[in-house]
């Protein structure tokens, strides 16, 4: 298995997602009727009819407000760009 790594940071965050063509996202079925939360994902896709593309303000309001990490690979174990990502709940340390 690959090294994987996690932050909080925002600018890391965005840059990871952008570098390889990611969007901000929420679960559609998750979203509290346009009163924000939901489920954060990364949409690589053209276009997911399960997600609704949201704006980074939004996707960090969610992130920071629900204490979550992103974890996140760069490469895979070959060496190729990874696009492992997973939102956790922070370190409480």
């Amino acid at each position: 298995m690959s090294a994987s790594d996690t932050t909080t940071d925002h600018d890391t965050i965005r840059k990871w997602v952008e570098d390889r063509g990611g969007r901000p996202a929420v679960v559609k079925a998750t979203e509290d009727n346009g009163k924000g939360g939901g489920l954060l994902r990364i949409d690589f896709r053209e276009k997911d009819e399960a997600l609704d593309e949201i704006e980074w303000d939004e996707f960090f309001r969610i992130f920071d407000e629900n204490n979550l990490a992103f974890l996140y690979q760069d490469k895979t174990k070959d060496g190729k760009e990874s696009r492992f990502n997973k939102f956790v709940e922070r370190d409480k340390g």
